[in-house]
């Protein structure tokens, strides 16, 4: 479980979470070897831009193209951390270039960071020390509409009402 004890439910459109088929999620990177497999099998093109991943239950990296949806990537289910990451080659090494939690389907908080962190520790990537581009989000106690945090305007977007400051996407969490 995340640091605050949390898995993220899907909370985007619902006709993106029913055209998730079974066995369509993202490939899952459990170990430097899968890892390296996936990664050979990428071009110069798709390594240019950050890819989409999530975090499962168990614990385990799952990676898709970047314009993949995360709740396809998470083969529906609940994630632990979802975001965009991006690779690079240092001293001949993979490691993680940059990372964020900018998934607009599960809404994940900045507090999922250990998550995603241990996944990757176990895969063997060499890691920044939390996301390089941290996403806020929250939704609206009187419009109900998700909204993402800018410059600590903790101000509704839709309707102009204050947003909480602690996370509250998921009514049901």
């Amino acid at each position: 479980m995340s640091a605050q004890g949390r898995s993220y439910r899907y909370v985007g459109p619902i006709e993106l979470k029913a055209a998730v088929r079974p066995g369509s999620g993202g490939c899952r990177i459990s170990s430097a070897v899968e890892f390296g497999h996936w990664i050979a099998g990428q071009s110069a093109a798709e390594l240019a831009e950050p890819f989409t991943f999530v975090v499962g239950t168990d614990g385990v990296l799952r990676l898709a193209p970047r314009r993949s949806e995360h709740v396809a990537c998470a083969g529906g289910a609940y994630v632990l951390g979802a975001g965009e990451i991006g690779f690079l080659r240092e001293a001949g090494r993979w490691a993680v270039g940059e990372v964020s939690n900018q998934s607009t389907g599960y809404c994940p908080d900045i507090g999922s960071w250990p998550e995603v962190a241990c996944a990757l520790d176990e895969v063997g990537l060499e890691r920044p020390s939390g996301f390089t581009h941290e996403v806020v989000f929250r939704r609206c106690p009187g419009c109900q509409e998700h909204n993402i945090v800018r410059e600590d305007d903790f101000a509704c977007v839709f309707c102009g009402g204050d947003l909480p400051e602690a996370w509250n996407v998921d009514v049901n969490a």
